[in-house]
């Protein structure tokens, strides 16, 4: 083998190694997961699946519109796209073969999603007052508030706030700010930091339940758990104070934050500035959320 060749597939085996930093690990977990169910598919029905044609990936398209959300197309058809990239192949997804049949199957299914329900303040302060009267240890007590109470404040991902280590955070007259490494809308692992203030109440302020919480807990981590753990805890205390805890989940107290924040007049800016967000659209099913009654219509009749 010549050095040119030799040199060739280095550089294949380094771009490909650069096309999967391109992306979290477990983005590239899921396309995988997701292009095989697409190669089951094409083996059942003697289609190639890499590469494969337009037309092919239409057919698959249609099959899942049986059973699955118009959401999960979507996913699909880009991690589909991204496999073929990464092979060195090419796949045109504008192909009129794929959206005229997307576009025929949105109209035929819908796009509407059930998300899980928002936890609101008034909801969260329910949840602390149970936690207190709980029969549990306080080092947990003090643990589940932490968590729920930074959790909302922060407006973070449950994988972003099983991620802070005491190194990013810092304690200042006005408050905390925490440093968030990375994030899933923040691929290239710029950071952020959030800034949550003092609570006039003692009983619902995040930032003195993490204090005393420091005090307590001597891991590197802020909280030793995993992230499905976050949800089972909010779960278990959304029950306990009368909520369904199946509406409930670890992104409540992402939602919740956004949600009760426009409820109360915060600006799509200073929204994002907390959550991360890139794009306003999800942004904004929050404030349309809260304006469901804020703004209604009916308000000055039902007020006569």
């Amino acid at each position: 083998m010549s050095n040119l060749t030799t040199e060739i597939k280095k550089l294949e085996i380094e771009t490909l190694d650069n096309l999967k930093l391109s992306k979290a690990k477990n983005t590239i977990r899921a396309y995988k997961s997701d292009f095989k169910d697409f190669v089951l598919f094409c083996s059942k029905h003697d289609i190639k699946s890499m590469p494969t044609e337009p037309k092919a990936v239409s057919l698959y398209l249609t099959h899942l519109s049986k059973q699955s959300k118009f959401s999960t197309l979507k996913r699909r058809l880009a991690s589909i796209k991204v496999m073929h990239r990464y092979k060195g192949y090419y796949l045109d997804t504008n192909h009129p073969a794929i959206v005229d049949n997307l576009l025929g199957i949105k109209r035929q299914i819908g796009v509407y999603q059930k998300a899980k329900k928002p936890l609101m303040f008034d909801n969260l302060k329910d949840i602390i007052r149970v936690i207190n009267n709980s029969s549990l240890s306080e080092y947990k007590k003090l643990r589940d508030k932490s968590i729920i109470l930074i959790g909302f404040s922060g407006g973070f991902r449950r994988s972003e706030l099983v991620s802070i280590t005491r190194d990013d955070v810092e304690f200042v007259k006005e408050g905390v700010k925490i440093f968030v490494k990375k994030s899933k809308s923040d691929q290239s692992g710029e950071g952020m930091t959030k800034a949550i203030p003092y609570f006039k109440k003692f009983e619902y302020c995040p930032v003195d339940h993490l204090k005393k919480w420091l005090q307590e807990n001597k891991n590197d981590l802020i909280f030793p758990i995993s992230d499905k753990n976050v949800a089972l805890i909010i779960k278990k205390h959304a029950s306990n104070a009368g909520l369904d805890d199946k509406k409930y989940a670890g992104h409540s107290l992402r939602s919740g934050f956004a949600t009760s924040t426009a409820e109360l007049g915060a600006s799509e800016r200073n929204i994002m500035a907390m959550t991360g967000h890139k794009s306003v659209d999800m942004v904004r099913r929050y404030i349309k959320e809260a304006d469901l009654f804020k703004n209604n219509a009916l308000n000055k009749i039902s007020n006569k």
